[in-house]
């Protein structure tokens, strides 16, 4: 009796490691792939023309915006633009609350440390405006005289570069926008304007015989598209269609609709 019960044990025991040994192993499954973003959210000043500013219907319009839409038509995502406080850009980019700075950036050494850009698609120079009555015929003659800039703008760094210039001024006044600096101007409150030459050209030639332009200016630069340092796919995205709108005439078309000529840069 007891060898017939150590028997059926034994037969259990084998059966039941013979059952183990065969079970199949549940397959492992993988991480789902990351989904591909379906939207790119623009940040951008929207005072900005003709870059990027609202018209009479208070829709946006202007050259980059007409870029950004072709340029997500041909990456199949839908682009939202989010107007943002202008001197506030990096922290809206790296806090995720933009994916994208789009609308005139100009690319520079101390930006790149926190953005990341494409390669240049305009370029661009740092203009004087002054009032077309103006004494001012020279750099040099801003000695002692208020000079505006926009808050977060490159012509801040333009104007500080020249130190000599930055040193003779009385005052950098800072504007949140250049529509508002340029009224000072008009109004005798400032002397001189720094700004976007594509900004303040669109602007002085709405007003002929108003302002005037010196030949001197703070130095050439070109506009980029930023992105997140660590975003280096959807940058090289940007990119690929930038150039293939370069190559099939799609972006000298849109320049031509603003500025009358094709002046992308190639």
């Amino acid at each position: 009796m007891k060898k017939r019960v150590l028997w059926t044990v034994a037969g259990l025991m084998a059966a039941m490691v013979l059952a183990g040994c065969g079970k199949k192993e549940e397959p492992v499954v993988a991480a789902p792939a990351p989904v591909a973003a379906k939207a790119i959210v623009i940040g951008l000043d929207d005072n900005f023309p003709p870059m990027g500013f609202r018209d009479e219907k208070n829709e946006l319009v202007g050259f980059d915006i007409d870029l950004a839409k072709e340029v997500g038509k041909r990456l199949g995502v839908e682009v939202t633009f989010k107007p943002i406080d202008w001197s506030a850009k990096e922290s809206e980019l790296n806090g995720n609350r933009i994916d994208v700075l789009w609308n005139g950036l100009t690319i520079t050494e101390e930006r790149k440390a926190n953005i990341l850009f494409t390669k240049p698609y305009l370029e661009n120079h740092q203009i004087v405006v002054v009032t077309d009555k103006s004494p001012i015929t020279n750099k040099a003659a801003l000695a002692g005289k208020v000079v505006g800039v926009q808050d977060g703008s490159s012509a801040v760094d333009a104007v500080q570069k020249d130190e000599a210039t930055a040193k003779s001024i009385k005052e950098l006044k800072k504007f949140a926008d250049n529509v508002t600096a340029l009224m000072d101007l008009s109004a005798g409150r400032l002397d001189a304007l720094v700004v976007d030459e594509i900004v303040g050209r669109y602007y002085t030639g709405k007003k002929p015989g108003e302002y005037r332009v010196l030949e001197e200016n703070f130095g050439t630069e070109d506009y980029g598209v930023g992105t997140r340092k660590g975003d280096t796919e959807l940058a090289a995205k940007l990119d690929k269609a930038l150039d293939d709108m370069k190559a099939d005439g799609t972006a000298a078309k849109i320049s031509t609709q603003w500025f009358g000529s094709d002046i992308v840069k190639k």
